[in-house]
């Protein structure tokens, strides 16, 4: 893009008069088409035209025409239907003037003419218009004339076609990316989603951009482009400072982004059909929020912090310097190239964070194998089993028989990230006819709307129903009993294991050991941060909540 704003400086038009003014008049005679015409009292006001045949002429002032730069074109920009006389000879049209009772038939805002090499020489030369305006009559849009190489204004829009459709293309993979991403996700980011969607609507820009150079479009539709290219602007301006809110853990986002929608909408009812200023406007205001946060961040000292700034204060300067048409995509180029690095950054936390948490997970779950076959654990268990065979030889086969299958689901688990629930029961009930043998109390099991279909990471309610055995006293009947009860909201899945029995001492983080850090690791690795845990003390026992929220 660089490239093509150089060839329009290396290029000069061939016309000496760069911004030629012309003049117009009312009504229809062929004769105001011929070069010779004396047009002086021809007014600069093109006045009311609804349902009338105007002519407007102007004069373009040749440079010296070479061989190499023959055939030349004419390039207008003009709305309106209308036939092109360059120096009294019909050259060409666009669209079709109403005549013999058949209305109009639109042309479009941008048109292309060879003109004959005969007709070419240094000097002045007279282009007249026979136009007609039926739609949008009120519309006074000024006429642009350029003449060029006639190979160079077919092919120049070809040229920035590439550049463009590349970029585009790179966008719209890159957005495709990244909603397969957030789709396939056991963790929804917003972020994903919002930089996916920022991706799109920039691909959708850089299509409406340039569509009328890949679909004609009659100049009565023009301002319909316009108009939803200044929406996919609004849109963007509104989520890359969301994106940086995210990114920055802003605090104050949701006032910063109520008052840049209000800033947004306000440009857009002040500045209605001025296109072009309320898009760049929608920039400023986009770079305005979007430094807010970038700042707030590098005070807090956030990673990424100092390129999000650089690349803000590029796309500043980008935007002053490029012609707009150029700068916008540019600008925002190197924005979303920031916000990629961003994203790379916080992946690369996220990554390091759940290897972390993967590697603590084991290094839990060898330390709960290892405290079920410790030497103090084994030698209480055995004496206690040798106590019962001599005694009672069916109860201490029972005895064998609950220890042997707690070791066995044990095993089975043990390298699994999420189990049934069911068998986590399993190893719940045992345990506790493992424990009530060695303890000679008598445990009480209960659980109420438990659904079966429902995984868990393992040994998690094991480590809950340890700590209550460990850390409790009987009631009175040499009782301890524990309810597990299951709830399900729109929000969350919820676990409540509750023990009901005399507390020996507060338990807390530290107090608890291994066992809690156990069930947080054991979350994190399972569901990231879409988790809370809390376990406090009550009036009749501990109770402990697991909530697993819905993504």
């Amino acid at each position: 893009m660089f490239l093509l704003v150089l060839l329009s400086i290396l290029n000069p038009s061939v016309i000496r008069n760069e911004d030629p003014i012309p003049v117009y008049k009312i009504g229809d005679d062929i004769a105001w088409a011929s070069k010779d015409y004396n047009d002086k009292n021809w007014s600069q006001e093109r006045g009311n035209t609804s349902g009338k045949i105007f002519w407007s002429r102007t004069h373009l002032d040749l440079r010296q025409v070479e061989s190499e730069v023959l055939p030349l074109g004419l390039q207008i920009e003009s709305f309106g239907s209308f036939e092109v006389y360059w120096d009294g000879v019909l050259i060409g049209n666009n669209g079709q003037i109403p005549q013999n009772g058949k209305p109009e038939i639109p042309g479009t805002e941008s048109s292309y003419y060879r003109i004959p090499d005969h007709l070419m020489s240094p000097g002045l030369h007279t282009v007249a218009l026979r136009s007609s305006q039926s739609s949008l009559p009120h519309v006074q849009r000024s006429i642009g004339f350029k003449v060029d190489p006639y190979n160079s204004l077919l092919t120049r829009p070809l040229v920035t076609m590439s550049y463009m459709n590349l970029m585009a293309g790179a966008f719209l993979i890159a957005a495709v990316y990244y909603f397969f991403l957030y789709v396939n996700s056991k963790r929804k980011q917003w972020d994903i989603l919002i930089f996916g969607t920022i991706c799109f609507l920039f691909f959708a820009l850089l299509i409406m951009e340039y569509l009328k150079f890949h679909v004609v479009i009659p100049y009565s539709q023009f301002f319909v482009r316009l108009e939803i290219i200044g929406w996919l602007t609004f849109a963007n301006a509104l989520l890359v400072p969301l994106y940086f809110i995210i990114q920055f853990n802003f605090k104050k986002g949701k006032w910063l982004m109520a008052a840049l929608l209000t800033a947004l909408i306000f440009l857009y009812w002040s500045n209605y059909g001025h296109y072009d200023l309320t898009a760049r406007l929608y920039s400023l205001a986009m770079l305005v929020a979007a430094f807010i946060v970038v700042l707030n961040g590098i005070i807090q000292k956030e990673k990424g912090g100092f390129i999000a700034m650089v690349a803000l204060l590029m796309s500043a300067l980008v935007n002053n310097l490029v012609v707009y048409d150029f700068g916008l995509f540019i600008s925002f180029t190197i924005i979303v190239l920031s916000m990629l690095y961003l994203h790379s950054i916080r992946t690369s936390m996220m990554e390091a964070e759940h290897q972390n948490a993967v590697l603590l997970s084991s290094r839990l779950q060898l330390e709960l194998l290892k405290k079920n076959i410790q030497p103090h654990f084994l030698r209480n268990t055995l004496t206690s089993m040798m106590d019962w065979v001599e005694e009672s030889p069916k109860e201490g086969s029972r005895f064998i028989q609950a220890l042997a299958a707690e070791f066995d689901i044990m095993n089975e688990i043990s390298e699994q990230t999420l189990i049934p629930i069911t068998k986590e029961l399993e190893l719940c009930r045992q345990h506790l006819s493992v424990m009530g043998f060695r303890k000679e109390i008598n445990y009480v099991w209960e659980q109420n709307g438990i659904d079966e279909t429902q995984l868990i990471p393992p040994a998690v309610i094991h480590t809950l129903l340890e700590n209550g055995i460990t850390h409790s006293e009987p009631l009175p009947g040499n009782t301890v009993k524990f309810v597990l009860r299951y709830f399900v909201t729109k929000e969350s899945h919820q676990y409540v294991f509750e023990t009901i029995a005399k507390n020996r001492q507060i338990l807390t983080d530290r107090t608890g050991g291994n066992g809690l850090k156990y069930i947080r690791a054991r979350l994190t690795e399972s569901y990231g941060q879409n988790w809370t845990f809390d376990s406090h003390a009550t009036e009749n026992g501990w109770i402990s909540t697991i909530q697993i929220l819905k993504q």
